[in-house]
């Protein structure tokens, strides 16, 4: 991922959105992080020109409005969005859910730990595959 490219978090809890921003800048990510709280929000994002193209998508599943398996079913399908790699960030530990966002060519599914120092580290291995890895053409 270049330094240039923003992260988009599509994330619908304060809280959450506020761990990830800490542990981002706990974790020196320099990434701009933009934020929208569910998946039709996500896609008007996206689809908006004046808004910048995210190297990166983190995806919560449980949202209102549409679901992060929802998003992903429209994102998959644009040719303009369908090769924005998106990691699903979740609480959910339903094998469904999992077996549904793969199906949908997600790039990883990770569990939200509950202790802070492990979702920094959880934020890491993030940060360090997408820093380290070549991405897909647009």
């Amino acid at each position: 991922m270049q330094a240039q490219q923003h992260i988009l978090l599509i994330e619908d809890d304060e809280v959450d959105v506020m761990t990830v921003r800490r542990s981002l800048r706990d974790l020196g990510v320099e990434y701009p992080l933009d934020q929208v709280s569910d998946g039709e929000a996500g896609l008007a994002f996206l689809r908006d020109p004046a808004k910048p193209r995210p190297g990166l998508i983190l995806l919560d599943l449980n949202m209102p409005r549409m679901n992060g398996i929802e998003f992903l079913a429209v994102l998959k399908q644009d040719p303009l969005l369908k090769r924005i790699p998106v990691v699903v960030l979740t609480t959910s530990q339903e094998e469904t859910d999992r077996m549904a966002s793969f199906d949908q060519n997600v790039s990883g599914y990770m569990l939200k730990p509950v202790d802070y120092p492990q979702f920094v580290r959880t934020m890491q291995v993030i940060r360090d595959y997408w820093s380290t890895s070549e991405g897909a053409p647009n």
